[in-house]
């Protein structure tokens, strides 16, 4: 089959699993075109059976604000046209399922039809497409894709509930892991010395937007370190990075955290790890914890949206109240305080990510939804 995937190639949950569920496709036979205006950061340079097409955005004097979505529909529309695509599979649903939607119009003037299914992965719903001047316009896109997937219960729930998209099924298809790749005996201790130096490895990976709340991260370390020798790594870069610096200051820490900025092969750092930090307010899955559960890491997060469907609070991590850093903290202690409590959440860890999120569990109901599609 040949399959169009479009999605936001930055740093971020979307763009990663997009471009590993490309890359697993291609494994299984199947030729992926990625369309959009720079190559994904997961993407290899170069990969059997994939094909990445950029984007060019036209600046003119006319425009203040280059409209991408056009140039992006134009761009499906070539790409379907010239490799005889079956389906667009898209990530995010403004812009990327409402410029599938007018590449698809423009080819049924051609007497083709393209299916275009849509992947909701979180703040596509829960932020931008609830705000008044992108509302209409999400709904819109949601109702014109033929399939709709979304990454957790949760947020198929918040769609229907935001949008009433009664008519349109929206099916839930997790997001997954590859259980070779983050499998925390593939990879030797040299990078866990070089991190911690016999302390306990706690980490952090995220695009520091806001959301994820970086500066709890930072507290609860803080409250972690007088009771336990441990640093900090900070995976990623965002607005908020200058944030968790001066609060890793403000606290004294700052000589036990580290920034390492943008790493796009994060599972030898996940290996190294003792427990991973999610603080977002908002999480519709949590691709991150996903992958530290898989490395046999128990995850700390707050029990919000999707995240409750990967982390089993008391079992593979801790859930935690909003804010609530003292609380976490003081489980982040308990968990890390014993060896016997954390190799048995390891152990849970990576069992629940390679029963239920392992790559060749999940893959399959894609290609099942793709031959649906096509049909």
């Amino acid at each position: 089959m040949k399959i169009g995937i479009t999605c936001y190639p930055t740093y971020g949950g979307s763009g990663a699993v997009a471009t590993e569920l490309g890359l697993a496709l291609a494994v299984r036979g199947h030729e992926v075109h990625f369309i959009t205006y720079a190559q994904p950061f997961r993407l290899p340079a170069f990969s059997p059976r994939i094909v990445f097409h950029e984007v060019s955005i036209g600046q003119y004097p006319l425009f203040q604000y280059p409209p991408y979505d056009l140039a992006l529909a134009v761009r499906m529309h070539e790409v379907a046209t010239q490799q005889k695509l079956d389906l667009l599979h898209v990530h995010y649903a403004i812009p990327h399922a409402t410029s599938a939607w007018l590449a698809k119009q423009m080819l049924l003037e051609a007497g083709v039809r393209l299916p275009v299914v849509t992947t909701l992965h979180g703040t596509d719903i829960t932020i931008v497409g609830q705000d008044h001047s992108y509302h209409a316009i999400t709904k819109f896109s949601i109702e014109k894709s033929d399939h709709v997937t979304a990454v957790s219960h949760y947020l198929k729930d918040e769609t229907l509930r935001a949008f009433g998209c009664d008519n349109r099924r929206v099916e839930v298809i997790p997001n997954f892991v590859d259980p070779a790749v983050f499998d925390r005996a593939r990879y030797d201790g040299a990078l866990r010395l070089q991190l911690g130096n016999g302390r306990k490895v706690l980490m952090h990976i995220s695009n520091f937007r806001p959301v994820k709340r970086v500066t709890d991260v930072v507290q609860i370390f803080a409250a972690v370190r007088r009771e336990i020798p441990s640093v900090l790594v900070m995976v990623g870069d965002g607005p908020e990075r200058s944030a968790a610096e001066e609060e890793a200051r403000r606290l004294g820490v700052e000589a036990d955290v580290r920034f390492l900025g943008k790493i796009d092969d994060v599972a030898p750092l996940l290996a190294s790890a003792d427990m991973y930090l999610l603080t977002t307010d908002r999480e519709s899955f949590g691709l991150s914890a996903l992958e530290a559960q898989a490395c046999g890491v128990p995850v700390l997060g707050y029990d919000v949206g999707g995240l409750p469907e990967v982390v089993q609070s008391g079992v593979t991590g801790h859930l935690g109240v909003v804010g609530d850093v003292v609380g976490m903290a003081r489980a982040a202690i308990d968990i890390l305080g014993s060896d016997e409590r954390w190799k048995a959440m390891s152990a849970a860890a990576t069992h629940r990510a390679s029963e239920h999120f392992a790559s060749d569990k999940v893959l399959p109901l894609y290609e099942s939804l793709y031959a649906t599609a096509v049909r």
